[in-house]
Order: structure tokens, then C-alpha cells, then sequence
């Protein structure tokens, strides 16, 4: 007569073991050993990683982004030109839907606005970026926008990009510039091609907007630093630029990424050569940051890092070391703490 509970329990244990394991995909180059877009599963109580598979076949998808379903997952192919969308299939595999030209070399980062209807990819090599209609099927459309932001005595090299309501913002690294786009009857149109007074050879590579539009935070590649800008009348107001160097690093370093906590309490940034993430304590009230830690990634190059759902954990792509690292966030405190690693090939972007 015991039999039934026990069964019930073990049910029970089998179905909690199994909805904590949350899928991980992973964005690669393609010129080593990595053969394309890999999964893993994320056990969102321990934080380890399992289960490697290689998800799709495509060359160099440095940078993957989902639909707002994660019913569809879109890939830039770095060393292709091209862009590619992939619909997401039973086990997380992943079948190509299509593939259109990227409109410029070297792109580097693609992001898909709130409903799901447009993408837009940044052309590292060509300057510039290209926005994409998507259809309900999930395939892109050849892009219907592209913004050249190239001057006579001046590069441009477009870095990344983000859709926030009505606006797009589009990071330059080359020509030291954050661009705003605006939304006017369908198409968008250049609103100012510096929203944000950078310093001289700053360059802004990504990007951090609160949920409420009103502070970003800009990740500096060159100079290594954050900057700190407020909205103010339609233009953003620089509060602050903070090191995200440790004190006593005097080697070569450049920044990366850059993300907010869920509750917008921590900023997070990766330093490529002190191979560092860097952790910022950040006033709800003002939007000013102050350091509170850098810690090793256990890796070297660490490219884009996330966030897991719970917020409990940050995972590292450390690009050169072919490594993933995994760390215990504090909640309270922001702080970080190292988990565990895996071995993964030429791991660049991560994405939940």
C-alpha cells in the first residue's frame, strides 16, 4: 500500500529535476574547432552546465538574438556577410528558415524589437547598420533600411544596436557616437548622431537602457570606462565616466558587454585583458554607479556574458580559453562568486 507514495514522490523529484534545467544556446567562430550555434542545459539551482550539442550547422555566429516567442532565433554570420534565422525545434534543435545578406562586413550584433516584426544587425567592416522586416513565419525579409554612418575623414565601425519604444539606438565605435533613430511612419530617420558627449577616442561598443528609458549606461572599448547619461529634455546629460579596471592593472585591456540586473541595482561590464568582470553598486535614485568588484573570469578574452532567468547566476564566454564560467551572484550585494566551468569551443555570445 506504500507503493503509491513512493511513486508519487519520485514523479515528483523526477519533474522538479527536469524544470530546472533551462536551455543555453551559444554563438560561436567557426575557425576552430566549433562548428556552429551550440545548447547546453542550465540547472538554474546548482549552476552547472550539461548536455553540449551542436544546435545548427552555420559559419561564424558571433552574435545570436531570440524573437520575443523564442519561438525563432537569429544569427549573424560574422565571416559570411549574412544573416540567418532559424526556427527552434523539439530538444531546442535548431532548422534554418533562411539566410539574407547582412549589407556590410564584419557584422557583429543583431537585436529584435519588443513584437517581434523587425531586427537590426550592426555592420562592424561595412559602418553601418541594416533594419529587417520579419515575417509571422519567423523568416527575415531583405533589409528594407540601410544607415551608412561612414564620413569622408572619419570610419565608422557600428558596434551594436537596440530598438527602445519608437527610438533606435545605435552604438559606433569608430566614429565615437551613439546614434537615435526615430520611428516615423514606418521607417526610421535620424533624431541627433550623438545623443551622448563621449570623450575623445572613448569608443562606445554596447550598451545598458533602464526599463524606463531615462539612464544608459555606454561600455567604453578604448578607454575602458563607463559612461553614465541621464535623459534630459530629449538629450542625454552625461552624470559620470568610471574605470572598469581594477587599480593596480597596467596591461592592455578593452571593454565588451555590459548588462543591468533584473532589479537595476547592479551594472555588470567585461574587460577583455585584465579578463575581468567588473560590478558596479548603482543609485536607483540618480542613476550614479560606484565600484564594488573586479573578479577574474576564469578565462581569457571574455567576449558577452548574461545573466541567467532567476538572476541567481552570471555565465562568461571566455573566447581564446574556449571556456564558459559560471558565477554565484549575491543578491543583496551584486557581488560575484566562481561556480564551476566548461569547455566549450570559441564560445562569443550566450543567450537565454
Amino acid at each position: 500500500m506504500r507503493v503509491k507514495p513512493i511513486i508519487l514522490i519520485l514523479t515528483i523529484l523526477l519533474f522538479n529535476c527536469k524544470t530546472q534545467n533551462i536551455p543555453l544556446y551559444v554563438g560561436t567562430y567557426t575557425s576552430e574547432d566549433s562548428e556552429g550555434i551550440y545548447q547546453y542545459q542550465f540547472n538554474t539551482e546548482t549552476g552547472e552546465l550539461s548536455g553540449e550539442k551542436l544546435s545548427a550547422e552555420t559559419k561564424d555566429p558571433s552574435y545570436i538574438a531570440f524573437s520575443p516567442s523564442k519561438k525563432f532565433l537569429y544569427a549573424v554570420n560574422e565571416g559570411d556577410e549574412s544573416v540567418s534565422s532559424f526556427e527552434i525545434k523539439k530538444e531546442g534543435n535548431l532548422k534554418l528558415l533562411n539566410t539574407v545578406s547582412s549589407n556590410g562586413k564584419y557584422p557583429c550584433h543583431i537585436s529584435v524589437n519588443n513584437d517581434g516584426t523587425k531586427a537590426v544587425v550592426s555592420n562592424y567592416g561595412g559602418g553601418n547598420v541594416a533594419l529587417y522586416s520579419i515575417n509571422s513565419d519567423g523568416n527575415l525579409i531583405e533589409a528594407s533600411q540601410v544607415f551608412n554612418h561612414n564620413a569622408e575623414n572619419q570610419e565608422s565601425h557600428a558596434h551594436s544596436a537596440q530598438f527602445y519604444k519608437d527610438n533606435l539606438y545605435v552604438s559606433d565605435l569608430g566614429r565615437n557616437s551613439l546614434y537615435q533613430y526615430i520611428k516615423d511612419k514606418g521607417d526610421y530617420k535620424l533624431k541627433t548622431p550623438s545623443i551622448v558627449k563621449m570623450n575623445e577616442n572613448d569608443g562606445p561598443r554596447h550598451f545598458a537602457l533602464t526599463k524606463n528609458g531615462q539612464y544608459i549606461y555606454i561600455i567604453n572599448e578604448y578607454a575602458n570606462t563607463i559612461t553614465v547619461a541621464k535623459e534630459v529634455n530629449t538629450q542625454f546629460e552625461v552624470l559620470t565616466v568610471e574605470s572598469t579596471l581594477s587599480e593596480d592593472f597596467n596591461g592592455d585591456s578593452f571593454c565588451a558587454d555590459i548588462h543591468l540586473s533584473e532589479d537595476e541595482r547592479f551594472v555588470y561590464g567585461s574587460n577583455r585583458g585584465e579578463n575581468s568582470i567588473v560590478v558596479f553598486k548603482r543609485d536607483v535614485k540618480n542613476g550614479t554607479i560606484t565600484k564594488i568588484q573586479n573578479i577574474t573570469t576564469e578565462g581569457n578574452w571574455p567576449r558577452n556574458f548574461t545573466l541567467d532567468p532567476t538572476g541567481k547566476f552570471l555565465l562568461v564566454a571566455n573566447q581564446k580559453s574556449n571556456n564558459i564560467s559560471v558565477f554565484n551572484i549575491d543578491k543583496e550585494t551584486g557581488k560575484l562568486s566562481f561556480n564551476n566551468e566548461v569547455k566549450s569551443p570559441t564560445p562569443v555570445c550566450l543567450l537565454f
